[in-house]
């Protein structure tokens, strides 16, 4: 059995100004040239065994659930991940500027797993390992990265781990977010709950030890001792990424964890909030609502490996808070705000928008594309080749209380990455929902159609909006916001249907 539940993601968004651009080419090796080795601490690697069998098969939250890996060439399986994690504190205040000063506190027994989908054959594998916090905001272990990645992870060979870092997928707790039918499904029970025949010898002392556990895996696949979860394929990089209350978590891991072990070689932060989150305590998670009210903190200007962040309209302006967070791109870090988004969108959902009951449409804007993209260009960042282009933020205005976007003619945001649904629109595509929404509608943004007069004036065609739709996506594809390889996904979802002539 494989759990199909509806995923959905942390909290809501922050806000915005705008600077320059800078273009650049898409990188289009498949597999970057290798850096030098890099010298790591040493410290405990987690002990893997397995894979795992029996019960009802291996369990993740995916709205949209995987079933192409044969035909792809990749293959999936489970494992224990186990040993003793440590919990961190701070010598001092957490600083905002991100340079955390971190220090051993307590440790603990630990046993989780590890999902990996990987080449079957080393010639496909480009040598770059995907490590994914797998998500719990809904309250089961969502691979809500690997959705908007797998086409990139399928077709250029990367291997992809998720791994059951938090408490509450394991052990069970309160959900972030509720969803209709999450907890008939399970919602807050756990693995062990779910699955006793499968997951009953798991535990997790808490998420004070998630970081900790995190760092193990890694090293883990970097120098396996016993089972090899990659089956025997060299990983040369490991790319750390997460959504939401994921990128929360990685955030603080950033800013504290990853100095002290330098266990990964770059990091995909998507919909992080202003404010990182906690360290913890022991036997509890971490409440991420309460690090909406933290203080906004940047990633730290000193660490080794890149880092690229990827913001919504909704993670924005919202509570996220994540404007005050908003810093400037340098050696080894981009900042990416994509025009036309939302927290979670209609790409991620699949075919369950109906269940939802929102107000509106959900967003269907195209930051799955983008984040391609950052992905193939974390992985090139990471083994010495070129840096990202930079982006501009996303425009807003000053309006009394609270910042509100600067919108264009037809009423889409300006600024930020843009892709041609809001460059060539038949759409307004917005991150934020009604006043009034459910918290899970108010995530997922909206879409309203523009009117056919509005459209009749802008395209003299069906074939004028095409002509449009293509040049846009051209430019989006030149600055290296979108890989050339999803140019006819793209293509696809243009409308040409809705314009008159």
């Amino acid at each position: 059995m494989r759990l199909t539940a509806l995923l959905v993601l942390a909290a809501i968004g922050g806000a915005a100004c705008s600077s320059g651009a800078n273009g650049g080419r898409a990188p289009t090796a498949s597999a970057p040239r290798t850096r030098p080795a890099v010298q790591r601490p040493p410290g405990p690697s987690a002990a893997i065994s397995g894979p795992m069998t029996g019960g009802n098969g291996t369990f993740l939250a995916e709205a949209r659930p995987e079933s192409g890996l044969g035909a792809a060439g990749f293959t999936e399986a489970e494992y224990t991940a186990s040993g003793t994690a440590t919990s961190y504190r701070s010598k001092g205040k957490l600083p905002t500027d991100g340079r955390f000063d971190l220090e051993a506190d307590s440790t603990a027994p630990y046993s989780t797993r590890i999902v990996v989908r990987r080449p079957k054959r080393a010639s496909r594998f480009n040598g770059t390992v995907v490590v994914e916090w797998l998500n719990v905001s809904a309250g089961f272990d969502a691979p809500a990265e690997y959705v908007y990645l797998r086409d990139e992870i399928l077709r250029r060979g990367y291997a992809w781990v998720g791994v059951s870092a938090q408490l509450i997928g394991v052990e069970g707790g309160p959900t972030a977010v509720s969803v209709p039918g999450g907890a008939e499904s399970g919602a807050g029970k756990g693995l062990r709950r779910l699955d006793p025949a499968r997951y009953g010898k798991l535990r997790h002392p808490g998420d004070a030890f998630s970081y900790d556990i995190f760092t193990q895996v890694a090293r883990a696949l970097r120098q396996p001792g016993g089972v090899d979860a990659l089956g025997g394929l060299t990983a040369e990089r490991l790319l750390a990424v997460g959504e939401s209350q994921s990128a929360f978590l990685l955030t603080t891991y950033v800013d504290g964890v990853q100095p002290l072990t330098r266990a990964f070689d770059g990091f995909l932060l998507h919909s992080r909030g202003g404010a990182p989150a906690p360290l913890g305590r022991p036997g509890g998670s971490v409440d991420i609502a309460s690090s909406l009210s933290g203080a906004p903190t940047r990633i730290r200007t000193d660490l080794g490996v890149p880092v690229i962040t990827v913001e919504t309209e909704t993670d924005v302006l919202g509570i996220l808070g994540f404007l005050p967070a908003r810093q400037p791109d340098g050696n080894r870090f981009r900042l990416w705000e994509v025009a036309g988004t939302a927290h979670a969108d209609k790409y991620q959902l699949g075919d369950r928008e109906a269940t939802l009951g929102c107000p509106l449409p959900v967003n269907r804007g195209q930051q799955h594309a983008v984040l391609k993209a950052a992905l193939r260009h974390l992985a090139t960042w990471a083994s010495g080749g070129a840096a990202p282009p930079k982006a501009p933020r996303l425009e807003t205005r000053e309006a009394g209380a609270a910042p509100t976007f600067v919108l264009d003619d037809v009423g889409n945001v300006r600024g930020g990455v843009r892709t041609p649904a809001v460059d060539a629109p038949v759409d307004i595509l917005s991150g934020l929902a009604p006043p009034g929404s459910s918290v899970i509608c108010l995530l997922l943004g909206s879409t309203r159609p523009i009117p056919d007069a509005v459209l009749a004036r802008r395209y003299r065609s069906a074939d004028a909006y095409l002509g449009q739709y293509r040049a846009a996506l051209d430019r989006t594809i030149a600055a290296g916001f979108v890989l050339p390889d999803d140019r006819g996904a793209l293509l696809r979802e243009a409308a040409p249907s809705r314009v008159a002539g």
